[in-house]
């Protein structure tokens, strides 16, 4: 394994870290940045290693509200309606093989800018409903159809979620919050499968590549949440707006000019 090989890798995972959590699409910058580098990482183990590294730094920010979930109820029931329609479609496409086959730079390109156009009507919604008040599990339940297009690539789990949580006037702090929740059973069930899948093809050998790949993923991650819960106090969320504009422009422009 080359030193430049290892350096790519790394910063894929701080890349995987800080987009995991923002409204940006993930897909749509690793594939960006894999050109870029011109490097194709598919490899199995650091790919979830690097989610893993996301999934351990949500949970321990959030790990005083997940030890009260027994105390509340309410919560514990609105994040299982929300994440149960993600866990039945996601797991009927793929066991079909239709996310892969969807996943190239078109579909990114084009869902990046589409979605980020969304996310801007969204955002223009007044803010007069907290999660702890107001959410029901109707509430929960049309979240977790907005959770379903981030089987889409380029859709952004975090911004989908933000974007439905938006439009039904929650304000955005606590959109962010229950998108936060959200994305553990979502991360611990794709991350469960990719293990199972990982021992079926007898690819466990864990590396110190995968050790760093995991570390920096969860510091990136950690930060990411933190930093971005305070800029939504002070915010809109156009600057992600016009992020991903550029981005999908950026994506598609290269898919038409190198064909």
């Amino acid at each position: 394994m080359s030193e430049l090989y290892f350096i790519k890798i790394l910063f894929l995972s701080i890349v995987q870290g800080i987009s995991e959590f923002i409204p940006v699409s993930s897909s749509g910058l690793l594939v960006i940045f894999e050109n870029i580098f011109e490097i194709q990482n598919n490899n199995l183990l650091i790919n979830v290693t690097m989610h893993g590294g996301s999934l351990a730094a949500v949970v321990l920010f959030f790990y005083k509200d997940l030890i009260n979930l027994w105390k509340n109820p309410k919560l514990l029931l609105n994040l299982i309606i929300a994440t149960v329609p993600v866990v039945i479609v996601g797991g009927f496409l793929q066991y079909y093989g239709i996310i892969d086959q969807i996943m190239n730079i078109v579909v990114i390109g084009y869902s990046t800018i589409f979605f980020g156009i969304l996310l801007f009507f969204s955002d223009r919604n007044s803010e007069d409903k907290k999660f702890n008040q107001s959410i029901s599990n109707k509430d929960s339940f049309i979240i977790g159809l907005y959770q379903v297009l981030a089987l889409i690539p380029g859709t952004s789990r975090s911004g989908i979620t933000l974007t439905g949580a938006r439009f039904l006037k929650f304000n955005r702090v606590d959109a962010a919050k229950f998108s936060f929740l959200l994305s553990i059973p979502t991360l611990s069930a794709a991350f469960i499968l990719s293990t199972y899948k990982i021992y079926k093809l007898d690819e466990t050998e864990f590396n110190t590549l995968s050790l760093l790949a995991f570390v920096f993923s969860f510091v990136f991650s950690l930060l990411t949440i933190k930093y971005f819960l305070i800029f939504l106090k002070n915010f809109s969320l156009n600057v992600f707006v016009v992020f991903r504009i550029i981005m999908g422009l950026g994506l598609l422009t290269f898919y038409y000019t190198t064909r």
